[in-house]
C-alpha cells in the first residue's frame, strides 16, 4: 500500500504541478518556502514568480527608445513655418512642381524627332520645338536624328579577309562596299524591327549578291559599278519598305572590286592588257574622225569653187590653173617655159652655177 500511494503522489504532482500531493493542495501555508504552517511537498516544483500585469518583456525597453527617439527630434513634432505648416510639405510642392516640368515639356531639336510612348504604347510623334506631354510615369519621351547619315561597312579592303560573290558569267569577285542611310520614320525604326543595323547589313548583302549575280565580270570591275550601285540601293529601298523599317537608303558606294587574291595578278594583267586595246581604239576613231572633218572641209571648200566656176567658167580655170601649177613648181629646181624663140629647156641651176665658177676666176 504505501507503494502504490507512493507512485500515485508522484503522477497527481506531474499533472498537478505542485497544486496538490499526498498531503493536500498547495496553498500558500504549503509552499515549503517557511513562511507556511503546512508541510512541503517533496514531488512539487519550486514555485514562480508571476510578472506584473499590463507589462511584458521587451515593451519597456522599446517604448523608452521610442521615446528618447521623439525627444531628440523635438518631442515628435517636425520643424514649422509661422503659419503652422511644416518644412515638407513645402520641399514636396517643390519636388512635385520640378518632376512636372523636367517630365512634360520637352525640347526637340530641328535635327530630332520626340516619339511619345505611353505606359509603353506609341502614341504621336513631336517634331521641332517645344512639345507638352503627360508627366513620367504615364508619358515618355524619346529623341532621334533623323538628319545624321549612317554608314555600314560590308567586305574588307584588308588581303586577309575576302567577301566573295558570284557574278553572271560564272566569275568570283572580292567585293567591299559601304551602305549611307537615315531615319525617315522614327517610330517605325524604333518599333517595328529589332536590330535595325544588322536588318539593313543583311538586306545590303542580299541585294548585292542579287544584282551582281546578273552582270558579267568586266561590268563588275570595270565601267559597270556605277549602275551596279544604283541598282542595289533601289533593291534594298523596296525590301526595306517592305519590312516597314522607317530608314531612308542614301547610297551604296563600292570601294573594292577585285579578283580573288589568288589569281588576282592574272586579273591584273588582262585588265591592264584591255586598257591597252581600249586606248588603241580611242586613237583610231580619233584619227578617223579627224581625217573625216578633214575631208568634210575640202568637199565644202570644192562646193564654193564649183559654184564660182558656174559663174564664171573661164575665170576659174585659169585661176585654178594658176594655183596648181603655183604649187607644182614651188617644189621642183627645174623651169621649162615655152614661148617663141626661147629653149624649151633650160637649165638654170647649172647655169647658176657655171656663172659662179666663172666669177670665182
Amino acid at each position: 500500500m504505501n507503494k502504490f500511494f507512493g507512485w500515485g503522489a508522484r503522477v497527481g504532482a506531474v499533472f498537478n504541478e505542485n497544486k496538490g500531493g499526498p498531503w493536500g493542495t498547495g496553498g500558500s501555508g504549503g509552499s515549503g518556502d517557511g513562511g507556511g504552517s503546512g508541510p512541503r511537498n517533496p514531488w512539487g516544483q519550486p514555485p514562480r514568480k508571476r510578472r506584473p500585469t499590463g507589462t511584458t518583456g521587451n515593451v519597456t525597453s522599446l517604448d523608452d527608445f521610442l521615446k528618447k527617439s521623439r525627444e531628440r527630434f523635438g518631442g515628435g513634432r517636425f520643424p514649422s513655418t509661422g503659419d503652422g505648416k511644416p518644412y515638407w510639405l513645402y520641399g514636396l510642392a517643390i519636388f512635385l512642381v520640378l518632376w512636372l516640368l523636367f517630365t512634360s515639356i520637352h525640347r526637340i531639336g530641328p535635327q530630332e524627332r520626340g516619339v511619345v510612348t505611353r505606359f509603353g504604347n506609341y502614341t504621336a510623334t513631336m517634331g521641332p520645338g517645344i512639345g507638352l506631354t503627360l508627366p513620367a510615369p504615364i508619358d515618355s519621351v524619346q529623341k532621334v536624328d533623323v538628319e545624321e547619315i549612317r554608314t555600314i561597312d560590308i567586305g574588307s579592303t584588308d588581303a586577309n579577309s575576302e567577301n566573295l560573290i558570284l557574278t553572271g558569267d560564272q566569275n568570283i569577285i572580292d567585293l567591299a562596299y559601304s551602305v549611307r542611310w537615315n531615319i525617315k520614320e522614327p517610330q517605325l525604326y524604333l518599333f517595328q524591327i529589332a536590330n535595325p543595323e544588322d536588318t539593313i547589313r543583311e538586306v545590303a548583302e542580299s541585294a548585292m549578291r542579287a544584282v551582281v549575280a546578273g552582270v558579267s565580270l568586266d561590268d563588275a570591275i570595270g565601267s559597270g559599278r556605277s549602275e551596279i550601285e544604283q541598282r542595289v540601293a533601289q533593291v534594298m529601298q523596296q525590301l526595306l519598305d517592305d519590312y516597314r523599317a522607317g530608314v531612308d537608303i542614301q547610297g551604296v558606294a563600292i570601294k573594292q572590286s577585285d579578283p580573288p587574291a589568288a589569281v588576282n595578278d592574272a586579273f591584273k594583267e588582262v585588265s591592264a592588257a584591255q586598257q591597252t586595246a581600249q586606248s588603241y581604239l580611242n586613237d583610231a576613231r580619233a584619227y578617223a574622225l579627224q581625217l573625216t572633218a578633214k575631208a568634210q572641209g575640202e568637199a565644202a571648200a570644192f562646193d564654193k569653187v564649183y559654184e564660182e566656176y558656174r559663174l564664171a567658167p573661164e575665170v576659174t580655170r585659169r585661176r585654178m590653173y594658176y594655183e596648181t601649177m603655183e604649187k607644182v613648181l614651188s617644189r621642183v629646181d627645174k623651169t621649162i617655159v615655152e614661148a617663141p624663140g626661147v629653149t624649151p629647156y633650160l637649165p638654170l641651176p647649172e647655169i647658176q652655177r657655171r656663172q659662179q665658177e666663172g666669177a670665182a676666176r
